[in-house]
């Protein structure tokens, strides 16, 4: 089991073969950040998914890029519209991808294009079950995480759903990155405790770039 995260070790630290935790990575752009999340919102507004089993997700999702990944009785999937509006998700914002190519390279990924960008917000209470990232048309991508607000325990597991998943406090600014053989962990957020951001109250927010690979889009 790997030691606990201290403020030290965290710049860059080892979470499996192709996993990387990059501590405070995105802290000088958070504020923009921020704000591009707040546009993107206005134009396709926060909502909760409902899953294939018919539940609801306790995070608000939305999405931007040229694919946005969606949930519904008929399963997870991309889509290029947003199903609320009918229209395009938001364009990416350039300090999106600029932070995932830089993300990504840090990490040992080069020549990241992501092409979906989706967005949680985390209000006290709500969590995220273990699951993998396995919509993408192809996995030879990496994953980039970026989290923003409030602190969160991330859930870091292995292959198999069964495997006992290691804890990781998450701080605003922090990045993980997995690909290559740690590409299909299973991951999660455990239940969020209520804290306060001087810059999003009790709420948390995550960004995870991932290249979808759309056939029809180009």
């Amino acid at each position: 089991m790997l030691p606990d995260l201290f403020a030290d070790d965290r710049t860059k630290l080892a979470l499996d073969p192709g996993a990387w935790l990059l501590g405070g990575f995105a802290l000088g752009e958070a504020s923009a950040l921020l704000a591009e999340i707040a546009r993107t919102a206005q134009a396709a507004p926060f909502r909760h998914l409902e899953t294939r089993s018919g539940g609801t997700m306790s995070v608000a999702m939305t999405n931007c890029g040229a694919a946005g990944w969606v949930s519904d009785r008929r399963g997870y999937r991309y889509t290029e519209d947003d199903p609320l509006s009918g229209r395009r998700w938001p364009a990416m914002p350039p300090c999106f991808r600029d932070l995932a190519r830089r993300a990504a390279e840090t990490a040992g990924f080069r020549n990241f294009e992501p092409d979906a960008c989706l967005i949680n917000r985390y209000a006290p209470g709500s969590r995220l079950s273990l699951h993998q990232d396995r919509d993408e048309a192809r996995h030879d991508a990496p994953i980039v995480s970026v989290s923003l607000g409030v602190p969160a325990r991330f859930l870091w597991g292995g292959r198999e759903r069964s495997d006992r998943p290691r804890r990781h406090d998450l701080f605003h600014g922090d990045v993980v990155v997995w690909g290559g053989p740690a590409r299909l962990t299973f991951h999660g957020i455990d239940t969020l405790r209520a804290a306060h951001h001087a810059e999003t109250g009790d709420l948390r927010f995550n960004l995870t770039f991932r290249r979808a690979r759309l056939p029809d889009l180009a």
